[in-house]
């Protein structure tokens, strides 16, 4: 097929590795956004989740980075597992925009770890989140043109959502809370925003990287992007059910509404972790038609 690289052992792994990578990521920043957004407005245990949350994620993060810079190597050195450790594939990856991105993210990520401090620790966290989202942007497909547009679109993609992803678990855990519904229709008001800016921004980028819809439907990449878009349908189906049905029986203190909003945020979790694989995919054997 048009535009697919070959698939073997090692890009497998580099596959998993990604994906896990960019759920760290979107973990860590929508932790971060999580406690900022609703520091007035979520329980305490809830927030307290947010920040452990981003914490843990952003160290997962530095951990994946360390893993995903031996595979490169494996896989540029051509001897397998053994160029996992060389010195001279190691350099060649640093030196690569792999490297560049791994400053940025590791920057960032360390700076999210900051949100356990009071006061100060949000703002660093903050800032952290911004740099995890530009690292993004230093690596893969973004780097082609307009940079600066796919830059600027990359990012605010990411914020949009991480915002989303980052507030599932909390969410999860407040529909246990007296005050829990409050919060879930709060957020599902402020969720309308970040949707539109995530539809957006993410059908500028699929255009500006495709180049034509005939592209979309000719090669691996606009397959795959579409089959990306196809569970990113379903999340927002599962999204607006949450908004439209179970946040209101949940508010009227209707009998099962709460194991029914806790089953449905579950279901969004495994959407996200399929549209993590997917885009991991997209972005390790497929190139993009402008490209081609």
């Amino acid at each position: 097929m048009t535009g697919l690289a070959p698939i073997d052992g090692l890009v497998v792994l580099a596959i998993l590795a990604k994906a896990i990578g960019y759920g760290a990521a979107l973990l860590a920043m929508g932790g971060v956004l999580f406690s900022a957004v609703f520091s007035q407005r979520a329980e305490a245990s809830v927030l307290r989740l947010a920040r452990q949350l981003a914490v843990g994620a952003a160290l997962v993060g530095l951990a994946v980075l360390a893993v995903r810079f031996g595979i490169r190597a494996a896989r540029i050195s051509g001897m397998g597992f053994e160029g996992a450790a060389d010195p001279m594939m190691l350099g060649f990856v640093w030196d690569s925009p792999l490297g560049t991105a791994a400053i940025w993210r590791g920057i960032g990520e360390l700076a999210i770890v900051a949100i356990l401090v009071p006061r100060i620790g949000q703002w660093i966290a903050l800032a952290g989140s911004l740099a995890v989202a530009i690292s993004f942007a230093q690596v893969g497909h973004a780097l082609g043109e307009p940079r600066v547009a796919l830059t600027v679109l990359l990012v605010l993609h990411l914020l949009a959502a991480a915002f989303w992803v980052g507030a599932l678990i909390p969410l999860r855990q407040a529909a246990l809370a007296p005050a829990g519904a409050d919060l879930l229709h709060y957020f599902g008001n402020l969720a309308a925003g970040g949707v539109a800016a995530l539809i957006l921004a993410g059908t500028s980028l699929a255009w500006l990287l495709s180049g034509s819809t005939t592209a979309l439907f000719g090669t691996a990449y606009g397959l795959a992007l579409l089959a990306k878009v196809a569970i990113v349908a379903v999340l927002l189906g599962f999204a607006a059910w949450n908004k439209v049905r179970l946040v209101p029986a949940l508010r009227a203190e209707k009998p099962g509404a709460t194991h029914a909003l806790r089953r449905c945020i579950s279901m969004e979790m495994l959407a996200v972790v399929m549209i993590l694989l997917a885009t991991a995919t997209l972005t390790s054997v497929t190139t993009p038609p402008v490209n081609l």
